[in-house]
């Protein structure tokens, strides 16, 4: 595979129009809830009202009595897999899956599922879920992380043993490289910080939702909206009984998913009821349900201690993660553990995670998952230690960048270390030089800060089919949905080496029975993998295309060349032919061998990691608490933007993912385990004027191991601004947060403290 140079592109690096942008601000789209089918029905789900309960019973007569109803699942009915033998499906550990999609034992949290029901109107299966009779042993419940690690916390599972005993600790992962004991013995200066953020929601718009339609020979349906058609595939087979190969899932829009659309809620359930009731059932989700039984991600009990020498030398790190798992295991260890020391030439490391339990709805990815809570930690502490050292904070982060060659505590050595010139690109830029009126006006004090971050970023499967129309135009079958513009970079890529105008290529999202298996979307691969499938199967169609010429000109194909979208000889002695386009090509592919295709399946290889620093202003209202985002600046090196305006949106829009988790956004519980603020007036978000104008530097150092230099994009940006803000503020009031999120009460708390203390 040759590297395309940008100097050599039209179409690669365009901002080229968005091939969804007009069904979708015109309402034609087709989201998952807009599926609709002849004599569907509805379900909907009781949810428990207890945080903890052992079920003793359930008695679902009634509902069935009441008329309009069709069907009722609940447990029983989901397939069982024991505690003590782990099956696993990706990430997910079907153990735990089965529990989340149906409450089994006892219910875990307040929300999660016990039954569920399919009517003829939403009203009826709403009205019925109120007449099954749970019978409901109240157990104590847990929430925070520090209560539930305690030795006399409720336990959620006897099952899951720490060091021996029944525990809320669920697993452990550690990182480690050198001799931490010797480091820290080696270093001038050493500091060492706690830290605590909350849970907080991905924030999609589109609730989940589903339309199944189980026919009499057994073949099921699934239209959804999930991050992976083939997840929901396994999934759904895995957790009714029913083959992967009577199933067909079939993906429709999706309206955000972050991460958290990598697993199901809904669709097995969906299923169960359409084969009891012989007729297709809808399901939707309502805000409520999706603030309080879908996955936020995890809150964190963090320690991070650094040691360096006088010069700056970090010589040490060592930190410890506990992360908020929910309800049953797997919070995102992999996240702190492995990226926070990751982008730092740290002989010494120690880095140790804890999936905690308790009684929270199940946590799910989140861009970058768990990356965040472990460069907040870490950058805040290096933050502190450039000031303890009187070092500029970039600097001290250059002298102690990454390099290629070198091997990260979490194991993998580096191919390509750019995490230096993301530094440089801040501290070259206008807005890291440019002065800071620190008080403008009276109450009003101003701070700048930054932070850097890492994010692993990957290859994995990924299928492409790539197909010639009879009048020359080009339509591409991927296996991936599109949530951040992978369709719009892969009509750059295929216009760009087939040569056509950009308007003749069409790119669609392939089902389960369309396109061969590729893995979910998610973790910053979808367009690294599909742009090589792509590529690979364009260039069999070029070759194809070379072969009809040679036949029609009656010479070898290796004297025929593609360029420029036609097949030309390759030079005087293979004859003096004119030029065949691929529009001419096309219209005789009948009569040189039929039609003209080629589709590539492979599990990609090659993903270099993505590094990013920003910088940002942010003033303080000393009275009101209130911290304000002035300006902020993104760095990062993306590879090659295939469609710049879609990587601008995807910085800008971690960035802003940050701020809210950074400064409004949690989950607040009541005493009873409940969700106090599962809506979005409630549960505080960042709306547009709470955001500057984002500035996102695109730095395109090409991935020597991807034909068009593709790294990805969309993780690493939500990963520095948790740790940015933080330093900012600290910079602007001289007092250091050690708690996300630094909302109004938090803020004016700590000044308080201040006035008291001086």
């Amino acid at each position: 595979m040759n590297v395309i140079t940008p100097t050599e592109n039209k179409w690669i690096g365009a901002r080229t129009v968005r091939p969804d942008g007009a069904d979708k601000v015109t309402g034609r789209a087709a989201y998952a809830a807009d599926t609709t089918m002849p004599g569907m029905i509805w379900g909907k789900v009781l949810r428990s009202p207890h945080a903890h309960a052992i079920i003793k019973s359930i008695d679902t007569s009634k509902a069935e009595a009441l008329p309009g109803v069709k069907a009722v699942v609940t447990a029983k009915d989901i397939v069982d897999f024991p505690v003590d033998k782990s099956v696993m499906l990706g990430i997910q550990d079907m153990r735990w899956m089965c529990r989340n999609v149906m409450a089994r034992e006892k219910a875990l949290f307040h929300g999660h599922p016990i039954a569920a029901v399919a009517a003829t109107t939403e009203a009826t299966a709403a009205e019925a879920c109120k007449l099954i009779e749970v019978e409901y042993e109240v157990l104590p419940h847990v929430i925070e992380i520090e209560d539930a690690i305690k030795p006399d916390a409720p336990i959620l599972h006897d099952f899951l043993k720490h060091e021996g005993k029944p525990s809320n600790i669920a697993g452990t992962m550690v990182a480690k490289l050198g001799d931490i004991e010797q480091g820290f013995a080696e270093a001038d200066v050493v500091i060492e910080r706690t830290f605590r953020t909350r849970p907080v929601h991905q924030g999609y718009i589109e609730p989940q939702a589903c339309t199944v339609s189980y026919a009499p020979d057994g073949r099921a349906t699934i239209w959804s909206s999930s991050q992976g058609q083939f997840m929901v595939r396994a999934m759904t087979s895995l957790l009714t009984g029913v083959p992967q190969s009577n199933i067909r899932a079939i993906p429709a829009e999706i309206g955000g998913g972050f991460g958290a659309k990598t697993i199901i809620y809904l669709e097995p359930v969906a299923l169960l009821l359409s084969k009891k009731s012989g007729r297709p059932v809808k399901m939707v989700m309502s805000r409520d349900e999706v603030m309080r039984a879908t996955g936020p991600t995890s809150g964190s009990f963090s320690t991070v201690k650094i040691g360096a020498k006088k010069d700056g030398t970090i010589v040490a790190a060592q930190g410890t993660f506990y992360l908020q798992a929910g309800c049953l295991p797997g919070s995102p260890l992999r996240g702190p553990v492995g990226c926070s020391f990751a982008p730092y030439a740290i002989p010494h490391v120690l880095s140790v995670g804890y999936d905690v339990v308790s009684n929270r709805s199940k946590v799910a990815a989140y861009r970058a998952p768990g990356a965040p809570l472990g460069a907040y930690a870490t950058e805040c502490v290096l933050d502190e230690l450039a000031e303890k050292l009187g070092i500029d904070p970039l600097e001290l982060r250059h002298r102690n960048s990454a390099k290629t060659g070198m091997k990260a505590a979490y194991g993998a050595t580096f191919n390509q270390v750019t995490f230096e010139e993301t530094i440089e690109a801040i501290q070259n830029h206008e807005h890291y030089k440019s002065p800071l009126e620190k008080n403008p006006r009276p109450g009003i004090k101003r701070g700048r800060g930054v932070a850097s971050g890492f994010w692993y970023n990957a290859g994995g499967e990924s299928s492409a089919q790539v197909n010639l129309t009879e009048d020359g135009n080009v339509v591409v079958t991927t296996g991936h949905p599109d949530v951040g513009g992978s369709r719009a970079s892969i009509a750059n890529v295929t216009a760009e080496l087939l040569g056509v105008e950009h308007d003749r290529v069409s790119v669609i999202i392939g089902d389960t029975a369309s396109i061969g298996f590729s893995n979910l979307t998610g973790g910053s691969r979808v367009t690294f993998a599909s742009a090589m499938v792509v590529t690979q199967s364009v260039e069999k169609v070029i070759g194809q295309l070379k072969e009809r010429a040679a036949k029609i000109w009656k010479i070898d194909p290796e004297a025929v060349i593609y360029e420029n979208g036609a097949c030309r000889p390759a030079g005087p002695n293979a004859g003096q032919f004119p030029p065949l386009a691929l529009k001419d090509l096309a219209a005789k592919a009948n009569e040189t061998g039929g039609p003209i295709g080629a589709g590539v399946q492979l599990n990609t290889q090659g993903a270099d990691p993505g590094f990013a620093t920003h910088v940002v202003d942010v003033e303080v209202d000393v009275d009101l608490g209130i911290v304000r985002v002035l300006r902020y600046t993104a760095a990062q090196d993306v590879g090659r933007a295939l469609h710049p305006s879609y990587v601008e949106g995807q910085i800008q829009g971690g960035v802003v993912q940050g701020i809210g988790w950074a400064l409004s956004e949690e989950y607040l519980y009541d005493r009873q385990g409940r969700l106090d603020n599962a809506n979005f007036l409630d549960y505080r978000m960042p709306v547009c004027s709470d955001v500057p104008m984002i500035e996102a530097v695109v730095l395109e150092i090409p991935n020597p191991r991807h034909p068009q230099g593709v790294k990805g994009v969309g993780e690493a940006p939500i990963v520095p601004p948790l740790a940015a803000i933080a330093n900012a503020v600290y910079d602007a009031l001289g007092r250091r947060f050690y708690s996300l999120p630094m909302s109004p009460p938090k803020v004016t708390e700590v000044m308080d403290m201040k006035l008291a203390a001086e």
